[in-house]
């Protein structure tokens, strides 16, 4: 059976050494993708099984909808010492349940006190750092060079044979709608040691798995020996499919794509270097039988895999391109490693910098309902390749390694890396729900965007965007698909678009709320919304296009500031404007908002008409008290479970007379069905009201 889930002991007993050796961890979130990363450089958490225990994503594709892509990976680096001694020191291997303090294979550590640091190029975040790279980077630098656990007395398991590396790692995700599905590991590897490295190769190994967790939890072998595989030999990219699992919830693939490397004689690319090759290699998990497929459990076995991959280096009686590749797309359980070399040496205080890219993509539709790995198939997997490789290209728009005329655009006499086109930047929003009605405001801040790569002012215009009444109640949900464009507004006279203007927007002077220092200058209305409904709204700004540079017209990504606003009644201070309610009423069994659960946790019903600052108490007819509840003008929903598993509290957004209960008691009992009274206190004036409402089961 494989990678078995630690029970809660063993979570703890993890958890306590892992505070001995300042671990630390995170995971993406400007983009689509919601990956965890360490400060030990190894990547996904095992589905929370070992060492995560926030409840991070571990490869999330779109991010929350549960399907899950990985299991773990992590940085190999294999080498001759002296031109002697073969070593290779492995960021994570096959293991059943992923990183444990210690474990044999997991042999970089990070240093008692070292954290995983995130910054952001964004001004408004408040992790913005001008050497930030991406929305969000999150950095770590660890090495490979103790045989303990620092701070502790726990050996590294088998590893005897350090190279004496020191790695710092730097992750980039965008929130851009064209790049928000790949994250850019990037690596600056150091030979700390007094001994030189040659023929030095590479790699990144991944533990791939793609199923969706919430319609499949993982755990036993039949949870992980679904997934096809595969290599695109030209754009040096390893993938996984889910070929036989929850192939109707999952269609997606994960990819490994090896970006380039740059050492002490320049740029490195197997494009470029004859010398240099691009090794793909895969094996079945923890095997040690099959002779193609095995498990390489020493150093040796690890670096003949880091140099012999299948696609150059095919077994006798076996053909890469007619046999081992086609046999790559049946369900199987297998790890893959992307290796390059070999480089030249590396002598002591040298570095080499190395970057890859896990790549995200949703299943291109061919007609077929099952995944088949076709060409039609895996084409945005390619096109989401292809972006990620031009982010790390940047000012190298010709891919030669060398800064040509024109190129350099920031004028610093070298290539700048890691920069993509850029959309306008993201409009500054604020959601004002009320009755049947939700007012969208929007600052004028994207007006002033200057393109990185062609240096111009391009804002074009905005776009509103909504999502449908009952959006959120799928049993997958993907946010992004699920937000449809409500309007449009371009500049007038450039024929770029449908010079619409903005005069129906365009607020006569702008206008600012309480606590709130932005200047609104727009506003867009959604008028005769449903009450209690969740609906999801962004704004985004999009510009004119790039002819020069071949670019089509960009636009924000509508996920960076999207808002879920519930309509609703506003504070009722006094009861001024009528008594408060309970909807629905009666309540029969449950109500269309509450999806398809079947947790008890996730129903509700609104309270509505409330003074902006109550007190609620319910009660049985016979006057037993079954909950009481505060009430506020900024309640965002977090006192009930049904916000955590349908929407995002941390976007939120109420009319401010309204508040959710969920049908338990204060101890969390299922209630009766029946009549049950309710009362409103005012907290500011003092006035109570006396209500009732009906359940129906």
């Amino acid at each position: 059976m494989r990678k078995l889930l630690l029970s809660l002991s063993g979570i703890c007993i993890v958890g306590c050494l892992i505070g001995q050796s300042s671990f630390d961890e995170n995971f993406t979130s400007a983009g689509n993708v919601g990956l965890t990363v360490n400060n030990f450089g190894v990547i996904g958490n095992s589905f929370n099984g070992s060492f995560d225990v926030q409840g991070f994503p571990s490869c999330e594709y779109p991010r929350g909808t549960g399907i899950e892509h990985l299991f773990d990976g992590g940085l190999w680096i294999g080498a001759r010492i002296n031109n002697s001694t073969v070593a290779v020191t492995t960021g994570a291997v096959d293991a059943s349940t992923g990183y444990t303090t210690g474990r044999s294979g997991y042999e970089f550590s990070a240093a008692v006190g070292s954290t995983l640091r995130e910054r952001s190029s964004l001004y408004d975040s408040p992790n913005y750092d001008p050497a930030a790279i991406s929305h969000q980077d999150l950095v770590a630098d660890f090495s490979d060079s103790s045989v303990f656990v620092p701070g502790t007395s726990i050996q590294i398991l088998d590893h005897l044979n350090p190279l004496g590396v020191s790695v710092h790692m730097e992750t980039y995700n965008w929130n851009y709608a064209f790049a928000n599905f790949f994250v850019i590991l990037n690596f600056r590897i150091t030979n700390n040691s007094s001994n030189t490295l040659d023929s030095l190769y590479l790699g990144y190994w991944t533990d791939a798995v793609v199923r969706n967790v919430n319609i499949t939890q993982p755990g036993g072998s039949a949870f992980f020996n679904k997934g096809g595989n595969g290599y695109i030999d030209t754009l040096h990219l390893a993938y996984e499919f889910d070929a036989k699992g929850d192939t109707l919830y999952t269609q997606s693939y994960i990819g490994t794509k090896f970006l380039g490397s740059e050492n002490k004689f320049g740029f490195q690319h197997p494009q470029l270097n004859p010398f240099l090759r691009g090794h793909y290699t895969t094996w079945q998990f923890n095997n040690s039988n099959d002779p193609i497929y095995f498990f390489p459990q020493d150093d040796n076995a690890r670096y003949a895999k880091m140099y012999s991959g299948l696609n150059y280096f095919a077994p006798p009686q076996q053909d890469w391109e007619t046999q081992i590749r086609p046999s790559l797309k049946a369900a199987s359980n297998r790890t893959y490693l992307m290796s390059v070399g070999p480089y030249a040496t590396l002598a002591p205080g040298e570095s080499i910098d190395l970057a890859y890219a896990i790549i995200c993509a949703k299943r291109r539709e061919d007609g077929r309902y099952i995944a088949e790995d076709t060409d039609e198939q895996k084409a945005n997997l390619i096109q989401n390749a292809q972006w990620a490789q031009r982010a790390y290209n940047g000012e190298d728009g010709n891919f030669n390694g060398i800064l040509d005329p024109g190129e350099d655009k920031d004028n610093n006499g070298v290539i700048t890396r890691f920069i993509l086109p850029s959309p306008p930047s993201i409009p500054k929003i604020k959601i004002v729900p009320n009755n049947h009605q939700i007012d969208v405001y929007w600052s004028n801040n994207s007006e002033a965007s200057i393109d990185p790569i062609s240096n111009k002012a391009d804002f074009e215009g905005y776009r509103i965007y909504k999502t449908a009444v009952g959006f959120d109640v799928k049993d997958v949900v993907d946010i992004s698909k699920e937000l449809k464009l409500s309007a449009s507004y371009d500049k007038p006279g450039n024929a770029l678009f449908y010079d619409t203007d903005f005069t129906s927007v365009r607020l006569g002077a702008p206008v600012t709320f309480t606590g709130d220092t932005t200047k609104y200058y727009y506003k867009y209305t959604f008028d005769k919304v449903q009450n209690g409904w969740q609906h999801a709204i962004a704004v985004t700004a999009f510009d004119e296009g790039d002819k020069v540079n071949n670019l089509e017209s960009l636009e924000s990504s509508p996920l960076a500031n999207m808002v879920r606003a519930f309509p609703g009644k506003p504070g009722n201070d006094g009861f001024e404007n009528g008594d408060p309610f309970v909807y629905p009423n009666p309540y029969y069994a449950g109500a269309g908002w509450e999806g398809a659960s079947t947790f008890e946790e996730d129903r509700k019903i609104m309270f509505a008409n409330l003074p902006s600052e109550c007190e609620v108490r319910i009660y049985t007819v016979a006057g037993d008290l079954v909950d009481q509840f505060n009430h506020e003008q900024a309640y965002v929903g977090d006192d009930i479970r049904w916000f955590g598993t349908y929407s995002d509290t941390e976007t939120t957004k109420f009319a401010g007379g309204e508040h959710a209960w969920d049908l338990l008691s204060k101890d969390n009992q299922i209630i009766a069905r029946g009549i049950y009274m309710f009362s409103v206190k005012d907290k500011t004036s003092g006035k109570i009201f006396k209500g009732k409402f009906v359940v129906v089961k």
